[in-house]
């Protein structure tokens, strides 16, 4: 452990000579004694994980402070240590890292939607106060993921795909490239390790090629450097597994067509070298068109700059050349902790607040969303998808996530801008709304104040969530009163089609048990968020369904044999067809052929134009299939069956057999000793040898019918009788 301890401390000289070591020093031995006689599932010592997590933040040149709390980050959680003796004994700063961490380590990933949501916003909250939080977060779960070996499969696989979904992403989205990279191949080891392992041989095979065509590749551009005088580092290095899996596997290239599987970074000291070594490369090998793409001009959002540019290499071989200067190598391999300065043991954040400002705006924008599937789709959208840079007409640059409209970059600019929006030019030319745009685009917003704002369909249109934030909030204050009414009318016929008293709509007691979930105030701002087309209002809408219908079970208002008859408590009458509509006589009926229902179907009726009501099966394609409009959802009204029911309904049986000699004969003799009527009879011989028999047949009831189901799946070779559902 000593040896331990001096060869963190010899990291921490190096980074920062002037560091006063002390409070790692002291750190190291607190944590060390309060882990006494603990072990990892390995057999090792407990305290080897916070050594080595401490060790990595080392390597990214972290301050004191970090390092002290990285060794004390599980001090709290697995031993009887608070959090005030954490403060008392190194200070609020390290504590707060501490408490930070601990807090992020109990995050439960696969655990319910409330949770999740609570979780992740503890997460984004604990960055926004103190990145550091997290980076001591990746750099603990990188740790974990090089033991991983030691756990259960079930294990592995959970912490690996935690990490792809949320850890790798969250590295990206800081720009630590570096630890980004390691955390995906570490998991794709336990996600997918026959995937892993293909990609490990195929790349063993082609090793001593390899080699030899970077050693080619780093000679010619030292040869030509030196003669042009620039000093510069060359080093190759092979693409990494995980993004080899990605493009063999999602984009189905074969090892041979991945252009960047071999790729040569050139490390100078000035932008300017940067150019000059980019147009010497160009002139040595020759481009692969469209290959070409400049970080430093428009750098990523996550601080990456670099200038990249696919070739083709010595022996025809295809080579991705990086060129970038020591501090641009420093951020891409550390992203966001590469911008820490030290001074006087404190950190200075100099222009860091610009580099976190997503993270605040993450926040601002997700501080209503209260679903975990929405809270998820947002965060992808903003953290974890590629982008696109445009341009304002002045030259600024825009960055939007892959897949931004118009709509997403007038928000962008500005709120107002957005709200007046009329119409939109891309490189000179007027273009739809959903329009979508592409690096490089020159984007113009045409604004008028005559423009009554933002509609509902925008919200499909918007890509990035602060878009579709501030069309909400713009609609939710323009047409709140119209959207309230909008969303009663959408509540009511929604429980009617449920088969649930609208008296419901008045239970003041049942809206409240569920309001606050779905984060509304009351039940007008509900309606409103309806009316607008609000997700979250959407699912109240259900839960609110499911509780109407547990109450009415509990009142026994519900049969568990038909709950229609709930609701038809009227003295409507039956008319020939056996069918009762409710609240209404003397009404004209007919049975829909598409999948002519028989006494003992669930059904629903819908009033058509002129020709009264048609009688569906509840489960019939032509309803259940039907995309309505609310005009039309309005026309299903609730039927049911009369208690005694005289007539007789034809039903259409489809039956699948070998065709054989006498198979009609069969068929025939059956519904015959039934003494079912046959209305008509078309049979076919299909691929395969098959016969198709469709058979209309006129019966009582649903049981009348079963039973000739029943006696026909009976028929020497039969296979399946089904009923035509349409």
């Amino acid at each position: 452990m000593e040896k331990a301890l001096e060869n963190l401390l010899q990291k921490l000289k190096k980074h920062n000579p002037s560091a006063d070591l002390d409070p790692v020093i002291k750190a190291f031995e607190f944590s060390k004694a309060k882990h006494e006689g603990q072990f990892r599932v390995s057999g090792e010592p407990f305290f080897s994980h916070p050594v080595a997590v401490a060790n990595i933040l080392a390597d990214m040149a972290l301050d004191v402070s970090s390092i002290a709390a990285a060794l004390l980050h599980d001090v709290v959680e697995d031993t009887d240590v608070t959090e005030a003796e954490i403060a008392a004994e190194f200070g609020e700063t390290v504590e707060l890292l501490v408490s930070g961490v601990t807090k992020l380590g109990k995050i439960p990933y696969t655990s319910n939607e409330d949770q999740q949501i609570e979780n992740l916003r503890k997460m984004f909250l604990a960055m926004a106060n103190d990145v550091r939080v997290i980076v001591i977060k990746l750099a603990d779960r990188l740790h974990n993921l090089r033991t991983l070996k030691s756990m259960p499969e079930p294990k592995q696989r959970e912490k690996a795909r935690e990490t792809l979904e949320v850890f790798a992403p969250l590295a990206h989205r800081l720009g630590m490239s570096k630890i980004k990279m390691e955390l995906e191949d570490l998991s794709l080891k336990y996600i997918d390790p026959i995937g892993y392992y293909e990609i490990v041989d195929k790349i063993s095979q082609k090793q001593g090629e390899r080699e030899k065509n970077i050693a080619d590749m780093i000679s010619l551009l030292n040869s030509r450097l030196e003669t042009l005088g620039i000093e510069a580092h060359v080093e190759g290095r092979a693409k990494h597994f995980y993004s080899i899996y990605r493009k063999m596997f999602i984009q189905n290239k074969t090892i041979d067509e991945i252009y960047d599987l071999f790729a040569v970074r050139v490390i100078v000291n000035t932008d300017a070298d940067c150019y000059a070594v980019l147009g010497m490369v160009h002139e040595l090998f020759k481009p692969i068109p469209g290959r070409f793409k400049d970080y430093i001009a428009m750098p990523k959002p996550n601080m990456y700059q670099s200038l990249h540019s696919s070739v083709i290499g010595p022996n025809g071989v295809p080579f991705e050349i990086q060129i970038r200067t020591w501090a641009m190598h420093n951020t891409a391999e550390n992203g966001i902790a590469a911008h820490w300065k030290y001074k006087e043991g404190k950190v200075g954040k100099s222009d860091l607040d610009s580099k976190l400002e997503w993270i605040k705006q993450l926040l601002e924008i997700q501080k209503d969303l209260t679903n975990a599937e929405d809270f998820m789709q947002t965060l992808k959208i903003d953290m974890f998808s590629d982008e696109v840079f445009v341009f304002t007409p002045k030259g600024d640059v825009v960055s939007l996530p892959a897949g931004a409209t118009p709509i997403d970059f007038a928000y962008a600019i500005h709120s107002a801008i957005g709200n007046k929006m009329q119409g939109a030019k891309v490189n000179g030319k007027i273009v739809t709304l959903d329009y979508k745009l592409k690096n490089g685009d020159i984007v113009e917003i045409n604004t008028s104040n005559a423009v009554h704002g933002p509609n509902l369909d925008w919200l499909k249109i918007a890509k990035t969530s602060q878009a579709r934030n501030k069309i909400n909030q713009w609609l939710k204050k323009e047409n709140r009163s119209e959207n309230i009414l909008k969303g009663k009318e959408q509540f009511e016929r929604e429980l009617k089609k449920a088969l649930i008293p609208v008296s419901y709509m008045n239970d003041t007691d049942l809206f409240g048990k569920i309001l606050s979930k779905y984060g509304f105030a009351q039940t007008e701002d509900m309606f409103a968020t309806l009316g607008y087309g609000g997700s979250n209002a959407t699912k109240f809408l259900t839960k609110f369904k499911e509780l109407c219908k547990q109450d009415m079970a509990s009142k026994n208002e519900i049969s568990d044999i038909s709950p229609e008859q709930f609701l038809l408590k009227t003295t409507s009458k039956a008319n020939q067809s056996g069918v009762v509509v409710d609240g209404i006589d003397n009404c004209l009926i007919r049975i829909s052929h598409c999948c002519s229902p028989v006494p003992g179907d669930k059904i629903i009726g819908y009033v058509t134009r002129g020709r009264g009501v048609a009688v569906h099966r509840a489960d019939c394609i032509n309803i259940t299939n039907a995309h309505f409009s609310p005009e039309e959802q309005m026309r299903f009204i609730n039927v049911h069956w009369a208690n005694e029911v005289e007539s007789s309904f034809q039903a259409m049986l489809c039956i699948t057999a070998p065709d054989r000699n006498s198979l009609l004969a069969d068929i025939i003799s059956v519904i015959s000793d039934l003494k079912i009527p046959i209305k008509s009879l078309n049979a076919r011989t299909a691929k395969n040898n098959l016969a198709i028999v469709e058979l209309s047949i006129e019966v009582k009831n649903i049981e009348n019918l079963e039973t000739a189901i029943n006696k026909l799946k009976n028929i020497k070779g039969v296979l399946a009788v089904a009923r035509r559902r349409q």
